[in-house]
């Protein structure tokens, strides 16, 4: 035992035997809920702003020396890998199964690192322009500062797994400032046995976060967009077609997901692996420049109408005027999404799948759009930003 934690357990004894005197547990779980909710929508809000201020340095630079597309992406994988290996030494696998599995497997504890080196190895990789997620590594993230909480004042499993689900709620609360979502999520998902009176801290959590995220960042949201087209009910028939489209995209992405994963995952060697999966991403990214990073700034472009800026550094610049080579760049960037994802993983970078679904997702209503205002007369004009957001 060192030094600091022979002078804090005293300390902390006292505590707890004092908590256990003056404050119930039910009353008690509230009060951490809370801490944990603020504590998330500070991390959600660090993750962010790091991830900005490196992403628009980069691409600053890049904007007129496009080749450096196949340095920066390589290179965050790679200081993530080197994180993980040589820093960390230990898996830190994140996401939604990592969780169950906590859960699960091993009485809702969580290794006190994981409150850390996901945020520090996802700022590594999608920063520098890996083709990933924040929402995953934030949810481990949220579940292991809930769960580490909890152990450190020695409360039950229960209580534990309870507090995980805060941790993940505040998380999802406070990157998406939707408190509602946070809960919903941890029952849907996290599928945790839930009475009204465990409900009460998870709300609690996310609306904290989701209040404290609007405190430091204001009003600004995700998709910023203002409607100005309206749904007409006779186009009711488009977007079901819409939801089979994007039914198809989905199950394609999964399968390519897994299939793609696997081959990666049998190169043992992660000195080979790295560099077969950092040429992929590179490579695509430099042919596709919209596959950089999270993917929510095209998102917003192709909203504000602007889908030619997307072209805007690669080799279909040129062609941005046709009809056609419009329409083959964004199919191939949906289609390859999945490929620049999985590399990016598979080479040692940090990240979740989540925003690059709602990247495909936005882009697939984009095309749709799109190819059916290509075939249709003026009067059947629909609107590219409402099948986008659809």
């Amino acid at each position: 035992m060192s030094a600091f934690s022979q002078a804090i357990t005293p300390l902390l004894d006292r505590l707890i035997s004092w908590r256990e005197r003056h404050i119930s547990e039910r009353y008690f779980l509230l009060i951490l809920s809370l801490l944990i909710g603020v504590t998330m929508a500070l991390v959600a809000a660090f993750l962010k702003f790091i991830i900005h201020v490196v992403e628009s340095f980069i691409l600053q630079n890049i904007e007129d020396h496009h080749y450096l597309y196949l340095l920066f992406p390589a290179l965050g994988i790679l200081l993530s890998l080197l994180f993980v290996r040589y820093i960390v030494r230990d898996d830190i696998s994140h996401g939604v199964t990592k969780v169950l599995s906590s859960i699960s497997q091993r009485k809702s504890r969580i290794k006190p690192h994981n409150t850390w080196t996901s945020i520090i190895a996802s700022a590594l990789t999608i920063s520098f322009g890996g083709s990933v997620g924040a929402e995953s590594p934030i949810v481990m993230t949220g579940a292991a500062v809930g769960s580490n909480f909890g152990r450190l004042f020695r409360l039950e499993q229960r209580n534990l797994m309870l507090l995980i689900g805060c941790g993940v709620a505040g998380a999802l609360g406070g990157v998406f400032k939707a408190p509602i979502t946070g809960l919903v999520f941890v029952i849907e998902v996290l599928l945790l046995d839930l009475t009204m009176a465990s409900v009460l801290p998870l709300l609690v959590s996310s609306v904290s976060a989701a209040a404290v995220a609007y405190v430091l960042s204001g009003k600004e949201i995700l998709f910023q967009f203002i409607q100005t087209d309206p749904y007409h009910i006779e186009r009711i028939p488009l977007m079901i077609l819409l939801g089979v489209v994007c039914g198809l995209m989905s199950l394609y992405f999964s399968k390519t997901m897994f299939r793609f994963e696997s081959e990666l995952k049998r190169i043992k060697d992660f000195r080979l692996r790295y560099l077969i999966s950092a040429a992929i991403l590179s490579l695509l990214i430099f042919l596709f420049p919209p596959l950089y990073g999270e993917g929510y700034d095209s998102v917003n472009i192709l909203l504000d109408g602007q889908y030619t800026q997307l072209l805007d550094g690669s080799i279909f610049e040129a062609f941005s005027n046709s009809y056609w080579v419009v329409f083959a760049f964004f199919l191939l960037t949906v289609l390859f999404k999945v490929f620049a994802s999985v590399a990016t993983n598979s080479g040692g970078g940090c990240g979740g799948l989540f925003a690059p679904t709602l990247f495909m997702g936005g882009l697939t209503g984009f095309i749709f759009s799109y190819l059916v205002n290509y075939f249709s007369s003026l009067n059947v004009f629909i609107s590219p930003k409402n099948y986008i957001l659809l």
